[in-house]
C-alpha cells in the first residue's frame, strides 16, 4: 500500500469502495483542489482508487532517493521545465498509447512519449482599464518600449513560469535578442518583481502599475472566487491581453504526467492518463479550473471565452523551451532583473 512521507500535504480520500490491488498512485505539485474531483470520477467509472501525495516541492527528490522501492506510479506537475526535469532526471519512463498521441498535440507532448500535457494556460498581459488604451499594447515585444517605463509589474524573473517566457524569447528571438528585451523590461519595472501572479493584478487595480505579465486561469478563477470578494474587484479593473495576435501567437505553458519510472500499478497509471486526456476530464478542467483542454475539440469554459475569444496560440513545441530554461535563467541573474 501507499504510505505517505513527510512531504504530504493532503492524502486524497476515496471513499469508493475497491479492491486493494486496484489502485495507482500519485505524486502530485498540482494542488488537491484543482485534480482531486477528476480523480473521484475515475475511481467512480473504473474502480481504481487513486492515492495522492501532494506537495509544493521536494517530489522528484523524494523519487530519486526511493529509486526503485518508489511506490509513485505517476507525477503530476506545473510549468515545461518541471515536466522536463522528471525525463531528464531519469525519473520517468515512455507511455505507448495511441489514445494520448491522438488526444495531445504533438507539440504538448514529448517527443520520446515521457511526458504528456493535460491542460494549458497563456503567459497574458494584464493591462489598466483607466490608464492603458485598448490596442496599446498587444506583444511580449512591445513590453521594452520605454514609454512604459516605471509601469510594469512581475513576479520573479526566476519563477518557472516567467523562464519559460523567457525561454520562448530566446527560441523565437535568440539569446542576444531576448537579452536585450529583457534588459528592457526591467528598464520598465514600477517595483522590485514580488508575490505571485494574483499579486499583479491586484496591484494593477491598487494603482502600483499599469500592466503586468500572469498566467490566463488565475485571472479568472480571481473573477469567480466567491470567498474573497476582493479579487473580483480587483480583476474586474484589468483587460486581459493575449499578445503577439499577429505573429507567432500567444506562449502557452503546462500541466503534465509523466509515467513513474518504476510504476508498480503500469496499466491502471496508463488508463487514468488515458482518462485525464479525453472529453469528460478535459471539459472538467476547464469549466472548474478555467484552464484550457489541450484535446481538439473540447470547449473553454464560457466565461474564458467570453474575454479572449479563439485567440492564436504560439505551437513551437514546448521541449525547445525547456531546453533553453538555463539560458533564460542565466539572463534573468545577467541583467539583474529581480535586484
Amino acid at each position: 500500500m501507499f504510505k505517505p512521507s513527510v512531504l504530504l500535504l493532503t492524502v486524497a480520500a476515496i471513499t469508493t469502495s475497491v479492491n486493494a490491488a486496484e489502485e495507482v498512485n500519485v505524486y502530485s505539485y498540482r494542488a488537491p483542489f484543482l485534480i482531486q474531483p477528476m480523480f473521484d470520477q475515475f475511481t467512480q467509472k473504473t474502480g481504481v482508487k487513486v492515492n495522492v501525495v501532494y506537495a509544493d516541492k521536494g517530489l522528484l527528490e523524494r523519487l530519486q532517493n526511493e529509486g526503485q522501492n518508489s511506490p509513485a506510479d505517476l507525477i503530476m506537475t506545473v510549468d515545461i521545465g518541471v515536466v522536463h526535469d522528471v525525463k531528464t532526471r531519469g525519473l520517468s519512463q515512455p507511455v505507448t498509447s495511441e489514445l494520448l498521441e491522438q488526444n495531445i498535440p504533438q507539440h504538448f507532448q514529448d517527443p520520446d512519449n515521457h511526458w504528456f500535457a493535460l491542460t494549458s494556460r497563456a503567459r497574458l498581459i494584464y493591462a489598466s482599464k483607466d490608464r492603458v488604451q485598448q490596442g496599446e499594447i498587444t506583444s511580449y515585444e512591445q513590453l521594452a518600449d520605454p514609454k512604459w517605463q516605471g509601469r510594469i509589474c512581475t513576479r520573479s524573473g526566476k519563477h518557472n513560469y516567467n523562464l519559460g517566457l523567457i525561454g520562448s524569447m530566446i527560441s523565437h528571438h535568440g539569446e542576444a535578442e531576448a537579452e536585450q528585451w529583457l534588459t528592457g523590461v526591467k528598464a520598465n519595472l514600477a517595483r522590485r518583481p514580488e508575490g505571485n501572479d494574483r499579486a499583479q493584478i491586484r496591484a494593477i487595480a491598487e494603482g502600483q502599475c499599469d500592466l503586468a505579465i500572469g498566467n490566463s486561469y488565475y485571472f479568472f478563477k480571481m473573477l469567480n472566487n466567491q470567498e474573497n470578494p476582493e479579487e473580483i474587484e480587483w480583476a474586474k479593473q484589468v483587460t486581459p491581453i493575449a499578445p503577439n495576435q499577429q505573429d507567432r501567437g500567444t506562449h502557452m505553458n503546462i500541466s503534465g504526467i509523466s509515467l513513474a519510472k518504476y510504476a508498480p500499478h503500469k496499466d491502471n497509471a496508463i488508463k487514468l492518463m488515458e482518462f485525464l486526456s479525453q472529453d469528460e476530464a478535459q471539459h472538467m478542467y476547464a469549466d472548474l479550473n478555467q484552464e484550457f483542454p489541450v484535446k481538439a475539440g473540447v470547449q473553454r469554459s464560457e466565461l474564458l471565452q467570453s474575454y479572449l475569444g479563439d485567440f492564436k496560440q504560439d505551437e513551437l513545441p514546448l521541449v525547445k523551451i525547456a531546453e533553453t530554461r538555463e539560458a533564460a535563467s542565466k539572463l534573468v541573474d545577467k541583467v539583474g532583473f529581480d535586484n
